[in-house]
């Protein structure tokens, strides 16, 4: 264990006030206490609901230090830490207690203090652990991280291990955004080989479910868009059929590509309308994925005999229902075995360039923005 130091400078990208963009300023971070460790953060991923707090569609108080998708170096551990030390690479995920009856029983995801360890604004006493140069508090702990930031701190248990050949500054993504469409595939829906697959949406997010359902072995994957250029990519990841919506009605094209509807789908865009499109997309005993992200309070419609005659159904997927410990790893396996190529979605930027990507981001310009941060 490292020498701790009380305080640490650092530059952090902060959310002052609803929709303004994001301002680059210096700011200091206390050091690991109890089951902390300090990261140096070497890049970290810029998600939707990155950008969905900073508007405040979900209440995270302001101003904050947002970032959600990190990746760097252990630099300082607390001194409860036991499996990590300085020097460790780690991807930084989700924050979950460890000890709730959900994360007792492996699905930390839907932890019962979940809210509150994400988007709190601080721990759940209230405590921030970021002070800007006049000493007054910065709201933080954002996902257990609030990575937008040159260093960030983390607990043990969402701060994964990683090898040290992968590449640190790709990684961050697999923390929330790639782990969540992955995930959905994989560990929630069950995608099965043989099966269909039709991804509603083709960002970062569906684009992560379309190489997923690939691994899983699904034989027919769909992906649904209305960016020719996301339609194209997804193809080259392993989409046999694309529908852009805006030219053929979706429904009608997934029931003729797949003989009645689709075994499996995924929802990613948060749009109400897309959400009751699919459900009739698909077939019989047909299962429905939900993990966009919409205003608090967003109402979707459906006909319930549809549902019910046809055996569908519907859940909602927070973080692809993964374990984090062992299933980010296994995704930079399939990375570096050329199986789960997410890096093609990627675009590198720096820290100072964060208003750039969201922008970016928001235009479809980039899918998966990452921001690289000097030190």
């Amino acid at each position: 264990m490292s020498t701790l130091t009380p305080f640490r400078k650092i530059t952090a990208a902060v959310a002052r006030a609803k929709g303004e963009p994001f301002s680059i300023q210096q700011a200091r971070i206390r050091a690991p206490q109890d089951d902390e460790v300090l990261v140096r953060v070497v890049a970290t991923g810029l998600c939707h609901t990155d950008l969905i707090v900073r508007d405040q569609y979900y209440p995270v108080p302001l101003p904050a230090v947002l970032g959600h998708e990190g990746a760097g170096i252990v630099e300082e551990v607390g001194p409860s830490v036991k499996g990590l030390k300085p020097g460790d690479h780690v991807v930084l995920t989700y924050g979950a207690c460890g000890h709730c009856q959900p994360c007792s029983g492996g699905h930390g995801a839907y932890c019962k203090h979940f809210f509150g360890l994400n988007f709190g604004g601080g721990d759940l006493e209230g405590r921030t652990a970021i002070e800007d140069e006049e000493g007054r508090p910065l709201h933080d702990h954002f996902f257990a991280q609030s990575s937008f930031a040159s260093f960030a701190l983390a607990r043990e248990n969402n701060a994964i291990k990683v090898p040290h050949d992968a590449p640190l500054d790709l990684l961050g993504p697999l923390g929330c955004g790639i782990q969540t469409g992955a995930g959905a595939v994989i560990n929630s829906l069950k995608v099965t080989p043989g099966s269909s697959f039709a991804s509603l949406g083709a960002g970062a997010v569906g684009l992560s479910a379309v190489m997923a359902a690939r691994v899983a072995g699904a034989t027919t994957i769909i992906a649904v868009d209305v960016v020719p250029s996301r339609l194209a990519l997804a193809k080259e990841l392993g989409a046999t059929h694309v529908v852009n919506s805006r030219e053929v009605d979706m429904i009608e094209t997934i029931r003729e590509i797949t003989g009645g509807g689709v075994d499996f789908a995924l929802e990613s865009t948060g749009r109400a309308e897309v959400l009751s499109q699919g459900i009739e997309a698909l077939g019989t005993r047909g299962a429905m994925g939900v993990v966009g992200a919409p205003p608090l309070g967003t109402l979707a419609q459906f006909d319930i005999n549809s549902l019910l005659l046809n055996g569908r159904t519907i859940r909602g997927i927070v973080e692809g229902d993964s374990v984090p410990q062992t299933f980010i790893p296994q995704l930079v396996q399939l990375y570096q075995q050329g199986r789960f190529p997410f890096d093609r979605l990627v675009r590198f930027y720096p820290l100072e360039q964060i208003n750039e990507a969201a922008q970016d981001s928001i235009s479809g310009v980039t899918l998966k923005p990452v921001l690289r941060i000097s030190h």
